[in-house]
């Protein structure tokens, strides 16, 4: 019952009580220094006055001379009532030289041994301080009584033992009583109208939510965060990761005590900097392609903004690299039925040519037209399978040779190439690396000759576009030029990264198709860049490819 009505407490509730008690206890703290204090300054006070009481009523010539008397008692109980009366002390004793009390306001005490607070008062010495005696503490001062005339000059006569009962703690507490409950009504007060403040302050920072409703919010975005296949980061408005889940840590390749630490302590920059941080696409961003850690991700944006202050950013992400690879097997079918259709629509106009030959009666000009078709079949195969030997890659190069040719597009195979057999895997990067390139080339030469916006193409030409392969011992070089347009110099060094393909130039962005063609490239412990030539743009890939070429034969 008591657990449950502590949960069902509100936050102003819990601060309410946890202020008074902290009030309660630093009162206690309070008082209890202050009576020590107060016990300091009455030992301190009382002590000189005592003492001086002692020294007074010892030097008095009328003791000195009844203490060298016999039967001293009556003589001197006059002094000791009178010193009690005139000094309003508690106790006061008066023992003789041998340590025997003669006379005291205790008559008790007389005829017994008087207690020393320290020895050395038989000896002539004073001593002030706590004695207890009868069952009750006094601060008590012992002074020597010494001779005064010459027959007993310097001689100890006795002892004056002044005594001033101290107060205990009850007394002392009950003295202080009256400011003590004014305190703690005051400090009270003061607590509650605090933590009503306080609490109406945490109620505002807190949406008006409970602890519980905190904690259960809490572990609700844990569940949430590490139950989704995305991986997920935020970041506050100076760029600190203020929230990340496990996919999103992995994926990012960062640390796992990221977390308050800014994109440049994490050694975050470039692409993935600019898309983390917003820079250049506003308050969202959508798809944005970026390569990090060999993998292709697919990053979407939105700033978080509350009550018109900005808040930070929330980034999803998306590991797209698999999804490339199906994409490009894909684009090897759709490149299939490219070709497929090509060569019908090559098939389909020759056949015209040939019939309207026929029916014009020019039959000896067709048979001229289909010698020459048959010599442009076989030199172009002959130029592809004399220099290129894999068959994967040769008929990649015809099926890419036949789809440029329908947009216009002239593809020539360098005289410098020369491709051996390959293992089937490696043949597949080849192919894959080979293709993107020269799918990127034909869009930009046919978009050039097309005169699509922002291009530059040289239209007094023919458009082109050259493939040359070159193999050594150890790796396969890949050099793909066009006649078109160009990369823009400041994209140079980033169209891998972004993901564009030559029609970059254009200012639009094309999907993942280099950014896949650079990962083949590093997986494959090569390299993949970007020039301008004189004419067009120039892409140059290379990969390693160790004893595959002897494995192959």
């Amino acid at each position: 019952m008591v657990a449950i009505t502590s949960r069902s407490r509100s936050l102003a509730g819990q601060l309410l009580v946890l202020q008074l008690a902290i009030i309660v206890v630093v009162l206690v703290a309070v008082a209890a220094v202050s009576l020590a204090q107060s016990a300091a300054t009455f030992n301190r006070v009382e002590g000189r006055r005592v003492a001086a009481l002692g020294e007074q009523l010892a030097g008095n010539p009328l003791l000195r001379d009844r203490l060298t008397r016999p039967a001293p008692r009556e003589t001197i109980a006059p002094l000791v009532q009178n010193a009690l009366t005139q000094a309003g002390v508690t106790s006061v004793t008066v023992a003789d030289g041998r340590g025997r009390v003669v006379s005291s306001t205790n008559p008790t005490l007389v005829g017994s041994p008087v207690v020393l607070g320290d020895p050395r008062v038989a000896q002539g010495r004073s001593w002030s301080g706590e004695l207890e005696t009868n069952g009750s503490r006094e601060l008590v001062a012992q002074v020597p009584v010494l001779g005064a005339r010459e027959e007993n000059l310097g001689r100890q006569l006795g002892v004056v033992v002044i005594g001033e009962a101290s107060p205990t703690w009850s007394e002392r507490l009950v003295g202080a009583s009256s400011y003590l409950f004014t305190y703690l009504g005051i400090a009270s007060a003061l607590g509650v109208i605090g933590s009503w403040l306080l609490t109406r302050r945490i109620k505002r920072q807190t949406l008006g939510l409970e602890p519980r409703e905190i904690a259960g919010l809490a572990e609700h975005r844990e569940a949430l965060l590490h139950g989704i296949a995305e991986g997920v980061i935020a970041l506050d408005p100076q760029q600190r990761v203020t929230l990340i889940n496990v996919v999103g840590r992995r994926l990012l390749d960062l640390p796992e005590h990221c977390l308050g630490r800014s994109l440049a302590e994490l050694r975050i920059s470039g692409r993935l900097r600019d898309v983390l941080a917003g820079a250049g696409s506003g308050p969202e961003a959508r798809d944005q392609v970026v390569v990090r850690g060999g993998r292709v991700l697919v990053m979407n944006r939105m700033t978080v903004d509350k009550a018109g202050r900005r808040l930070g950013s929330v980034t999803t992400l998306r590991d797209r690299t698999e999804l490339a690879r199906l994409e490009q097997e894909i684009g090897s079918f759709r490149s299939t039925t490219e070709l497929l259709r090509a060569q019908t629509h090559e098939f389909a106009n020759q056949l015209h040519t040939i019939s309207g030959l026929i029916q014009i009666g020019e039959h000896d000009e067709v048979v001229r037209y289909v010698d020459a078709l048959s010599r442009h079949r076989a030199s172009l195969d002959l130029t592809v399978t004399s220099r290129i030997h894999d068959t994967a890659v040769a008929a990649l190069l015809m099926a890419k040779s036949a789809v440029a040719a329908e947009r216009r597009v002239e593809l020539r195979i360098s005289e410098r190439t020369g491709l051996g057999r390959l293992a089937p895997d490696v043949a597949a990067d080849i192919a894959t690396v080979l293709g993107n390139l020269v799918d990127n080339a034909v869009e930009a030469v046919a978009g050039g000759r097309d005169g699509s916006p922002g291009t530059t193409a040289n239209t007094t030409g023919d458009a082109w576009v050259e493939v040359e392969l070159r193999q050594d011992a150890s790796s396969v070089e890949i050099v793909v030029r066009d006649s078109g347009p160009g990369v823009a110099p400041e994209l140079a060094q980033e169209v891998f990264t972004h993901g564009f393909t030559t029609k970059a130039a254009e200012g639009g962005e094309r999907g993942i198709g280099l950014a896949l063609t650079r990962l083949v490239c590093t997986r494959r412990g090569g390299e993949i860049a970007v020039t301008n030539t004189g004419e067009g743009a120039m892409f140059t890939a290379r990969m390693s490819v160790p004893h595959e070429r002897e494995e192959a034969r």
